[in-house]
């Protein structure tokens, strides 16, 4: 084998290999030999077949291995001689001339190829231990607790049908069966009998429940709406529609006691044990903003902390996954770049520095994560896994299906919780005080450090303008 290096240039590393084809002879000897022992053909006794028979019949199927073998077995020697980390999988370019490629699958050429790689950058890990960090925590309020037990009132209520001759109006519970048309033909799912729908609810299309207030029982209106740009079926998305709705029943919403018994409703022992229930969620919501706003001025620090080159590819894929989202985004929405006040050119600078940001920072937290130790349990990816199928209900079966044959995929689960737990353990380390704060600054401090990146752009703006004014 011969190895030559072709470049050398910050991160990028190129080689050419070439592997005689004498080496790649003696290992498709060595092959067919193996196989002559073993090979059961018609006409030959078993073990017996002579290897120029075998080579005739399966040469150029064994040579593809052996040239395989070699191109997969000379990258691993590269990486390994020259202790080179790489960034991601090695780019392999193999021959391409038809001539040259049937004089290496013949046995009677050389087999050159090029690999090219990007190297992890190499930073020196800086001290951790002397962080000073802030805790943003909030108390749950008696309020906070009425305002969730008001809630649950609205969506656990009584009803109780409407004097006769009473008119239905928002907030009312109707019930109806209809017929819905488009271009004067019935669709699928269009015709539904004896429905509940609360008006103001926003159940249906827009426009369709406010043209039922005002209705009696036994009323039967024509309603005309048209389906949303977007909507999920394609043969209806922003087309018109007229419904044929007749009202069979009204109900109005009965008063809710919010006690004891309420309580029972909703499977709990009593007032008291659901306003706990209700307290310790409304907790753990808080907790987790609070969570949010530390990691993310964990991040920060981080961020402030290194620089340092950064593999192109790796900043290209994470880029072009951001783009790919904003531009989705965008279109569902209907909004272009000059609606966000900018040009294309121009937030593709931003999202590309919001890209080199994430691998920076996913590099910064691999290596401490690494050095400290910290590793992802099997149980962790486990209940990752159960948390991912949980939100396609009705869907668990696939959802399992697709991480148990794409073994990759689950790299997507396991990075956050790695990164968490790299989290953790920085802030376990740091100097941390604690500052109360109200519900409403918490959120206005997680909004503003939102580390959906969709967010910087009118952080920017938003600061621009503050200069400017």
């Amino acid at each position: 084998m011969q190895v030559t290096e072709t470049l050398n240039a910050g991160l990028k590393r190129e080689y050419k290999v070439v592997v005689s084809a004498a080496d790649l002879a003696r290992e498709l000897d060595a092959r067919l030999k193996d196989m002559a022992g073993r090979a059961n053909i018609k006409g030959f006794r078993p073990g017996k077949v002579p290897v120029p028979h075998l080579k005739r019949i399966y040469g150029k199927a064994l040579m593809g291995e052996v040239v395989q073998k070699a191109v997969d077995d000379q990258a691993k020697s590269i990486l390994a001689d020259k202790g080179l980390k790489p960034a991601y999988q090695p780019e392999i370019s193999l021959p391409q001339d038809e001539a040259e490629v049937n004089a290496i699958m013949d046995g009677k050429g050389d087999l050159s190829f090029a690999m090219a790689l990007e190297v992890l950058p190499q930073f020196d890990v800086k001290p951790y231990d002397a962080m000073t960090l802030t805790r943003h925590v909030v108390e749950v309020s008696d309020d906070e607790v009425k305002e969730g037990l008001d809630r649950l009132s609205g969506q656990y209520k009584d009803w109780e049908a409407k004097k006769e001759g009473a008119k239905a109006a928002q907030g009312d519970r109707v019930t109806i069966s209809f017929v819905g048309k488009v271009d004067d033909k019935a669709f699928d799912g269009g015709t539904a009998e004896d429905v509940p729908l609360e008006l103001g609810s926003n159940q249906f299309i827009p426009g369709f429940e406010d043209q039922i207030v005002g209705a009696h029982v036994g009323d039967e209106r024509e309603v005309k709406v048209s389906f949303p740009a977007e909507y999920g079926v394609a043969e209806l998305a922003g087309k018109p529609a007229v419904f044929t709705v007749k009202v069979k029943g009204i109900d109005a919403p009965k008063t809710t006691d919010m006690n004891d018994d309420f309580a029972k409703k909703l499977g709990f022992e009593d007032l008291g044990k659901l306003k706990a229930f209700l307290k310790d969620r409304l907790g753990d919501e808080l907790k987790n903003m609070t969570g949010m706003k530390l990691k993310r001025d964990v991040l920060d620090i981080m961020d402030q902390d290194y620089d340092f080159g950064l593999p192109e590819k790796l900043v290209d894929a994470e880029f072009n996954g951001i783009w790919n989202a904003l531009l989705h985004e965008m279109g569902k929405a209907g909004r272009s770049f000059a609606d966000e006040d900018t040009s294309e050119d121009e937030a593709k600078k931003e999202y590309r520095a919001i890209a080199e940001r994430r691998v920076r920072l996913g590099l910064v937290l691999g290596t401490i994560g690494e050095k400290e130790g910290v590793q992802v349990s099997d149980q962790e990816l486990q209940n990752a896994l159960m948390g991912r199928a949980r939100q396609f209900p009705g869907q668990e079966k696939q959802v399992f299906d697709y991480y148990r044959k794409n073994p990759g995929a689950l790299i997507e689960l396991r990075g956050p919780i790695f990164e968490q737990k790299v989290v953790d353990l920085l802030v376990s380390k740091a100097t941390v005080t604690e500052k109360a704060v109200s519900r409403e600054e918490l959120q206005a401090m997680v909004q503003e450090d939102d580390e959906d990146e969709a967010a910087e752009k009118p952080k920017k703006k938003a600061a621009k303008k503050k200069k400017e004014d």
